[in-house]
């Protein structure tokens, strides 16, 4: 089968992903049929972030090619035009930081319950002396 999907390369903490048409049995970043674009998500403001070949994408799905998730919603905002991805960004930000302080409030009430669990135990100690 044929997946449209992104390929991922860059530095370290520094993504760029190609976009592609591959053989869903290869790998991530292994061989691929044709590079119909790139995605950078750390692009600096002013420089191009995103370029899709539209027409392509078109073709191969076409001929059967499926879009992979992420591409399918990257798909969607590209015919938003530019506000598309900026409001896809800012989503991506909200979502982010509301996992993270899900998660610290997880942390808190663990911190919370382990307290509360350790006092009345060291009132008992206190109490039979």
């Amino acid at each position: 089968m044929v997946v449209i999907r992104l390929s991922r390369s860059g530095n370290k903490n520094r993504p760029y992903f190609n976009v592609v048409v591959a053989d869903s049995k290869k790998p991530r970043d292994g061989r691929f049929i044709e590079r119909i674009g790139f995605y950078n998500p750390m692009a600096r403001v002013g420089s191009e972030t995103l370029r899709l070949e539209t027409g392509r994408i078109e073709y191969w799905q076409g001929h059967g090619a499926l879009l992979s998730d992420t591409m399918t919603r990257i798909v969607k905002l590209h015919a938003k035009g530019p506000d598309g991805l900026a409001e896809m960004k800012k989503k991506d930000a909200q979502k982010a930081a509301s996992k993270k302080a899900k998660k610290e409030a997880e942390k808190l009430a663990k911190a919370e319950a382990a307290v509360e669990a350790e006092a009345p135990a060291a009132e008992a100690k206190t109490e039979d002396k």
